[in-house]
């Protein structure tokens, strides 16, 4: 089958059986030929096999040990052989090492890379230590002018521990911002916090005319109602936004050539069948090569059929055209509405959240046994059920107006226990509300800079997208303005005195 995604697919268990048995030649004669490249465990493999034959891969190891959800073969093998305790280690005893004289023993390259280390994890635990920690990091840099450059990704969190920092050190922000790479200093999230670095460092007068107008340019070059970032710097320029027209209607000749594309209709098959994962995959391979036009009528094609991750997704891949009913679907409206309102939700942010969680898929399941459009854990669902007063059978938590319920019932109750903070809720939301308790501790921030310094990966890109993901619902369904800093909440600090104490029975 040459060519073809079942072709793909077989290459990919072929790479997984090579990786299991270590074989590294035969491993790295057919990786290249894996179109797809959509298996973290052969990426991983991958990795490995060029640490092996002496390539440097820190930073992609790095990557895809921190992408991983679930532990496989060939990212604990990937780790064990680069990582080591690194993951484990407990920074403020690394930093007394490096002070005690193990600095000076490692040299100035190996001693920068400890520091920046250290640092990154002082960060990623949101000890004050890290500005501290960072600081350090330019005087070492001097002292090792030949060391291999620290992976973005330290100066990621540079910028984080800056924004956490009391007050704000809007000049490790720029700092770090400035040491990131050129393709990682152009996403909108460092275009836009270095935009505000440059506006909070600029003198007054005549003498900070010409950072301002830099921080402007730099904000107008990502400002759009469609992502987290781009609305916040509109909104920082003081530009009212509105959703892009809709493109020209699809001609019955495009509808059609969609409909009759063999791969997704073998895809199609395939998601009717309950064979999902399959099924994304070959729809996945089948529009590699389409331009905006045909990505629109495939991505009908599927909203036509209400399969709908494939609707947002392949919707979303388009470059110049952008479909807002595609990307922003409004399905069983009337039930989600009523459920919300019944629970004291606004529609908008339930949609926006289901979007993440879900993508509608009614019956979807997730890796740790969550469940239905709002991705409702077992115990959660049955605790909000005695809560509300709500009968629930066993496998009845996908029912569409049950887990609708229960998922804004429980949503509800979130607000309340963390005092009605969007930003709070929807972390709590995702990763359990213990955990957004111990990251409000610490200086009173505005949302945005503590959503951006939340320390799980996958928590800090769900509070963004949902929040604007909001937004845009908002305006879908009460045409209300495409405003997100309201959203946001208040600014986001240690429990006030008066508000209610945490309750330490939520799931």
């Amino acid at each position: 089958w040459s060519g073809t995604y079942v072709e793909d697919r077989l290459r990919n268990d072929w790479l997984l059986e090579l990786g299991k048995r270590r074989q590294w030649d035969a491993f790295q004669a057919d990786v290249p030929r894996f179109r797809m490249n959509d298996d973290r465990e052969v990426t991983c493999y991958a990795a490995l096999a060029d640490h092996l034959d002496g390539r440097d891969v820190g930073a992609r190891a790095r990557e895809a040990w921190f992408a991983q959800r679930d532990a496989d073969d060939g990212c604990h093998l990937l780790a064990r052989t680069l990582l080591g305790r690194l993951a484990a280690a407990d920074p403020d005893r690394a930093a007394q090492r490096l002070d005690d004289g193990l600095a000076a023993r490692l040299g100035p390259d190996a001693s920068l890379w400890a520091w920046g280390q250290t640092a990154r994890w002082s960060a990623l635990r949101l000890q004050p230590q890290a500005v501290e920690r960072y600081e350090r990091l330019p005087a070492l840099i001097a002292r090792a002018p030949g060391a291999p450059a620290l992976a973005d990704d330290v100066w990621a969190w540079q910028v984080r521990a800056a924004l956490r920092a009391e007050p704000t050190r809007w000049d490790l922000v720029r700092a770090g911002v400035d040491a990131m790479g050129e393709a990682t200093r152009a996403d909108p999230t460092w275009v836009y916090w270095g935009a505000r670095a440059d506006l909070a460092l600029a003198p007054a007068g005549d003498a900070g005319r010409a950072p301002r107008e830099r921080a402007q340019q730099a904000l107008a070059s990502i400002a759009g109602p469609m992502h987290f970032y781009g609305k916040l710097a509109a909104e920082e320029l003081g530009r009212p936004q509105a959703l892009p027209p809709r493109p020209p209607q699809l001609t019955a000749a495009e509808r059609e050539a969609a409909r009759r594309n063999a791969g997704l209709a073998r895809a199609l098959h395939a998601i009717d069948l309950g064979l999902r994962s399959e099924g994304v995959r070959e729809w996945n391979f089948t529009l590699r090569g389409m331009d905006d036009r045909q990505l629109l009528a495939a991505a009908q094609l599927a909203c036509d059929r209400e399969v709908w991750d494939r609707c947002i997704a392949t919707s979303e891949r388009t470059q110049g055209l952008v479909d807002v009913a595609q990307r922003f679907p409004t399905p069983f409206r009337d039930t989600v509405v009523g459920q919300s309102q019944g629970a004291g939700i606004d529609p908008a942010l339930v949609y926006g959240l289901i979007r993440q969680e879900s993508r509608f898929v009614l019956d979807a399941r997730s890796h740790v046994g969550a469940s239905g459009l709002m991705q409702l854990m077992p115990d959660t669902a049955r605790w909000t059920a005695r809560k509300v007063g709500v009968p629930l059978r066993a496998g009845q938590v996908t029912d569409l107006e049950t887990n609708l319920k229960l998922g804004a019932s429980y949503l509800r109750l979130v607000l309340d226990d963390f005092g009605g903070s969007p930003a709070l809720a929807t972390a709590a939301y995702n990763a359990g509300p213990g955990r957004p308790r111990r990251w409000r501790e610490g200086p009173v921030l505005e949302p945005a800079a503590w959503a951006e310094a939340i320390p799980f990966g996958e928590t800090r890109d769900y509070v963004k997208k949902v929040l604007s993901n909001a937004v845009v619902y908002s305006a879908l369904l009460a045409d209300a303005p495409l405003a997100l800093r309201p959203r946001l909440g208040p600014p986001i600090g240690p429990r006030a005195d008066g508000e209610p104490a945490a309750n330490q029975e939520l799931p």
